[in-house]
């Protein structure tokens, strides 16, 4: 399975989640929803993930944290505010570099269409 492929899942898993809920939870009940939901579909799922930080060869536990990681492919940051800011994208492109994993969602629950709150950050992919 490609990162595409996770991704698709992964997007399709937020969808049916917001078409239920809509906005309004907190990122928490979200996280919690879509990691059931990508259970159930079969995908491997590690919450809270740690983001170590390597300088000058020695790993630094600053407590990074990804909300997600799919089948150790797709990185998943989750928002659930009004808008989010481009700093978002950044933090997200960051995880990918420290991580070395090339595809990232940011996935903002607060919008009103979850299609406007869906965002692929790239790595070399």
């Amino acid at each position: 399975m490609t990162e595409n492929d996770v991704a698709k899942i992964i997007v399709d898993a937020a969808y049916h989640i917001h078409s239920r809920f809509g906005p309004g939870l907190l990122e928490s009940a979200y996280q919690a929803m879509l990691a059931h939901e990508l259970g159930k579909r079969g995908l491997r799922v590690e919450c809270e993930k740690p983001v170590p930080l390597v300088y000058d060869e020695v790993v630094l536990e600053l407590g990074y944290r990804a909300d997600m990681l799919v089948e150790d492919l797709v990185l998943v940051e989750l928002k659930a505010v009004e808008q989010t800011a481009p700093v978002h994208k950044r933090q997200l492109l960051t995880y990918l570099k420290l991580t070395d994993k090339r595809l990232g969602l940011l996935i903002n629950f607060g919008t009103a269409l979850i299609k406007d709150g869906i965002h692929r950050v790239a790595n070399g992919l």
